[in-house]
């Protein structure tokens, strides 16, 4: 078995899902007592959202490269970024390490093709719908096609993941607000959705959509069991 590095704190309530999900998976596929190996880099994620907001995303690369080559060092096989939004600074990341890194959003591509799905709506923070390095790579590296709310319902579900979500907090009104963007993006054509952010699955569950939703918590973790076993 490979050894997973995990960087996460983006935020710790989503983190704390991923190594759920990780030792369930490897539980299920290995059976007895088995586990996940993995090693855990954890950052402050006050200081990462303000240089989020502050546009200083350089700066927030320095410590994402930082905490992959410490995992590198204590022997981690490959990286797993425990969070959507970061994935804007993948190639920050890869550039300064010498083991593979898992895409979260290749690995939610690959279920979508595996769904047969060609059009798809995307939930996430601002940066992720707004942004070109999580659509674009979907549309350049999958084909497909990538719909994301109108700027008023973008505000909606960046604000509830940012004042809500990342602190535990559960709010039903905030859940009818997602469902109803949902269902705005199924009437524009959408065929299913991404939870295109790890903590949108602390809200949001299959039963609160008509079509396939794309949990990439769930997506990425899996996947990462998975690469740990292969040989």
């Amino acid at each position: 078995m490979k050894t997973i590095g995990l960087i996460g704190g983006m935020s710790w309530e989503s983190s704390i899902e991923y190594y759920r999900i990780i030792n369930e998976a490897a539980k299920e596929k290995l059976g007895g007592l088995h586990s996940a190996k993995s090693l855990m880099a954890s950052v402050d994620f006050a200081e990462i959202e303000k240089l989020q907001h502050e546009d200083r995303w350089d700066k927030a690369g320095e410590i994402l490269v930082k905490c992959a080559q410490d995992l590198e060092r204590g022997g981690a096989d490959f990286i797993v970024l425990c969070t959507n939004t970061m994935h804007k600074l993948a190639d920050q990341i890869t550039a300064n390490v010498h083991i593979p890194f898992l895409h979260i959003a290749d690995a939610t591509a690959a279920k979508i093709a595996a769904a047969g799905i060609k059009r798809i709506g995307l939930l996430g923070t601002r940066f992720t719908m707004e942004h070109d390095f999580y659509k674009g790579r979907l549309i350049n590296n999958f084909a497909l096609d990538v719909l994301t709310p109108e700027k008023a319902d973008r505000d909606i579900v960046h604000r509830v993941i940012y004042e809500e979500l990342v602190l535990g907090r559960i709010v039903d009104a905030s859940r009818e607000e997602y469902k109803r963007i949902m269902n705005d993006l199924l009437a524009k054509g959408a065929e299913g959705v991404i939870l295109g952010c790890t903590e949108i699955e602390l809200l949001i569950k299959e039963t609160d959509c008509s079509a396939p939703l794309f949990p990439t918590t769930k997506i990425h973790a899996v996947a990462a069991m998975e690469k740990a076993l292969e040989q």
